[in-house]
C-alpha cells in the first residue's frame, strides 16, 4: 500500500484523526436551547463557528486541555450572549459541555470519511476523551474492523490507555496498527494546535489543523477547511 500510494502522487499512506472538532462536535441541540436563555443565537452553524473561536482562544492562551474558561467565554461571545450575562452562561456551559455532549456528527467529515474508505485509505483516531470515545463513534460514525461504519484500525481514548495529549506517547498505542508506514507519511489531523499539532509533530507525524474558519493565517503548520480537502487529495 505504501509504494502503490507514494508511486500515485500521494503524500501520504494513511490518516489518524482527533475526534473532538473533527468528526465530532458539542451538540449544538444541547447547547443552542442552554444559551438562547441567555439571549444566545440558537442557529446551529453559529454553534459550529463558537467552537473553532474556542479552540483558537484555548490555543492563543495555551490553555491546556483541562482549561478551558477562555473557550466557554469565546464560545458565549460568539453565539452573541447578552454582554451582561456572559460569565454565567460560560459557566452554565462548562457544566453543560461534558464528555457526553462530543456527540453531533459533522456532517462533511462523515461523508469525506466514506471517500477515503473507498479509496481504501488505512485510518484511525486517536482522541483525549473519557472512555466513552469508541462506543460513540461506533453509534454513527466508526468502529475498529468491519461494521456498519467507517472502519478504523485503532481508536484510542486517552484515559482508556492512560496518557493524553500532548503527550506524543499516545500515539504508540496507535502506530503498531500502521506498522508497515514511514510515521512521517501518516497524517494526523486535529482542531487544536496546543494539543494536536504539538504531540502529533513530537510524535514524527505529518500534522494538519483542521480550520474551517480560517483562524489561524499565518501558521507554520499545513491547515485544512474541510475533511473533504484530505479526500481530495488521497482518493
Amino acid at each position: 500500500m505504501s509504494a502503490d500510494r507514494a508511486a500515485g502522487g500521494h503524500r501520504f499512506d494513511a490518516v489518524i484523526f482527533d475526534a473532538g472538532g473533527v468528526l465530532v462536535l458539542p451538540d449544538p441541540t444541547v447547547l443552542a436551547p442552554l444559551l438562547a436563555y441567555f439571549g444566545g443565537d440558537s442557529n446551529l452553524d453559529t454553534h459550529r463557528r463558537a467552537h473553532y473561536a474556542g479552540m483558537k482562544a484555548k490555543s492563543d492562551a495555551d490553555a491546556s486541555e483541562t482549561a478551558w474558561d477562555v473557550y466557554n467565554h469565546a464560545y458565549v461571545e460568539v453565539v452573541d450572549v447578552d454582554e451582561r450575562d456572559r460569565q454565567e452562561a460560560a459557566e452554565v456551559l462548562d457544566r453543560t459541555r461534558y464528555h457526553h455532549t462530543w456527540r453531533w456528527v459533522i456532517p462533511e467529515s462523515r461523508v469525506a470519511l466514506d471517500r477515503l474508505a473507498a479509496a481504501q485509505v488505512p485510518m484511525g483516531v486517536v482522541s483525549n476523551a473519557s472512555g466513552q470515545i469508541e462506543a460513540m463513534l461506533a453509534r454513527e460514525i466508526a468502529q475498529v474492523g468491519p461494521g456498519a461504519h467507517v472502519e478504523m484500525r485503532v481508536i484510542v481514548d486517552s484515559q482508556v490507555v492512560g496518557v493524553a495529549k500532548p503527550d506524543p506517547a499516545i500515539f504508540d498505542h496507535a502506530l503498531p496498527s500502521f506498522s508497515e508506514f514511514d510515521r512521517s507519511r501518516i497524517a494526523y489531523v486535529g482542531d487544536s494546535v496546543t494539543m494536536d499539532i504539538a504531540a502529533s509533530s513530537a510524535a514524527g507525524l505529518h500534522p494538519i489543523l483542521l480550520d474551517p474558519f480560517d483562524d489561524h493565517v499565518g501558521a507554520d503548520f499545513e491547515r485544512i477547511s474541510s475533511l473533504h480537502e484530505l479526500a481530495d487529495e488521497l482518493t
